[in-house]
């Protein structure tokens, strides 16, 4: 018998571990609506705060735009003069590649008649430049600007400063 209490002994102390454990590891209802209530509380805090008006004062720094005033490329007294199609090989393989190129003249209004008057002289000076250059000139991006540089000098030539302001590219076929 001695056996039998102790063994009931036995087990009644280690049910009253679980039971004393239950109760320690939980913070039950009451925690879970503690944390509820901060979490609504802390996130109505910070729709208020972000969502409130911004100050009605001056910024504190301004934006001013000033800068260097720009001078428009185009100008009101200017025209321009087509020419016709240009079209040359290029390199000195068989005729294989060739450029097909329009270019137009910018002028003022009293020399568009000596532009038109030049064109052949023109076309002439400008397919003498383009059949010097090789066919590795065109595959370099950098070339474009000095090609409407050498252009617009040949331009100058033929026509004078006063006339000639520059030479536009208004199309161009590298096939």
């Amino acid at each position: 018998m001695a056996k039998k209490g102790a063994a009931k002994a036995g087990k009644q102390a280690g049910d009253g571990d679980v039971e004393a454990g239950a109760k320690k590891s939980g913070g039950g209802f009451v925690g879970l609506a503690i944390l509820a209530v901060g979490a609504m509380t802390s996130s109505f805090a910070t729709v208020y705060v972000l969502a409130s008006d911004p100050p009605t004062g001056q910024a504190a720094c301004p934006v001013v735009e000033t800068g260097p005033e720009v001078e428009p490329i185009a100008q009101k007294d200017q025209t321009y003069v087509e020419l016709r199609d240009i079209l040359i090989t290029i390199g000195s393989e068989p005729a294989t590649r060739y450029l097909k190129m329009k270019v137009a003249i910018v002028t003022d209004g009293t020399g568009a008649g000596m532009v038109e008057k030049a064109e052949p002289v023109l076309i002439d000076a400008f397919t003498n430049y383009l059949r010097s250059v090789e066919l590795s000139d065109f595959e370099n991006p950098d070339f474009y600007a000095h090609m409407r540089e050498q252009l617009s000098r040949r331009s100058e030539l033929v026509l004078g400063g006063g006339v000639s302001q520059g030479v536009l590219i208004t199309e161009f076929l590298l096939r």
